[in-house]
């Protein structure tokens, strides 16, 4: 049997104490769809993990719109919803 680990392990810390926003984005095309996360910290920084890889950053950028932009040109579309730091506290 195959096992995924499903633990943040880049960059605990910072992770941790300075993210914003996280959203999920997939690509429906493919039957499961996709799935991308986009978590943004508290100065604007965007990283985008890749989950089914160790959540591997495949897109970093200084602007959520940058991100954004990069999704949207790959097809990913947002799933409905933004989960805040602030809403877990």
């Amino acid at each position: 049997m195959n096992t995924i680990d499903t633990m943040l392990s880049l960059e605990p810390d910072l992770v941790q104490s300075n993210w914003e926003f996280t959203e999920v984005w997939i690509d429906p095309t493919l039957s499961p769809p996709y799935l991308l996360l986009l978590l943004s910290d508290r100065d604007g920084k965007c990283r985008i993990y890749d989950p089914s890889k160790n959540y591997q950053i495949v897109f970093s950028s200084n602007a959520y719109q940058d991100a954004e932009f990069w999704l949207l040109e790959d097809e990913y579309e947002p799933i409905e919803g933004r989960l805040n730091s602030s809403s877990l506290t």
